[in-house]
């Protein structure tokens, strides 16, 4: 069986907030830096989402706004792969686009 790990490693202010992160996973040539991360795990145990969402404190409102909207469009693909739900995951895609015309990120 292999073994595959991604690791975060995050630099805090005085204050604890983020102030650079950047990720590698096993399989990857190098760490990353990045901006944000959104990570959900499934505990089993209580039937619950655990979640963490960090971002720098540079990081610019516009590209938080289209990481959400990114975000919410890949939750969709993963509905129809995960639990073949093409309607709802239609219904996601839908509501992204709303979402996108409310936050102005669509191109003209």
């Amino acid at each position: 069986m292999k073994t595959s790990n991604v690791n975060f490693t995050i630099e805090l202010d005085e204050n604890h907030v983020p102030e650079q992160m950047s990720w590698e996973a096993t399989d990857a040539q190098e760490r990353s830096p990045c901006k944000a991360a959104m990570i959900s795990v499934w505990d089993s145990q209580n039937n619950d989402t655990l979640r963490m969402d960090l971002w720098t404190k540079d990081m610019l409102v516009d590209h938080m706004k289209q990481f959400y909207h990114q975000t919410l469009l890949a939750m969709a693909d993963s509905i129809e792969k995960s639990i073949n739900e093409k309607n709802m995951a239609d219904d996601l895609r839908d509501y992204c686009q709303h979402f996108a015309e409310k936050l102005d990120l669509l191109a003209e």
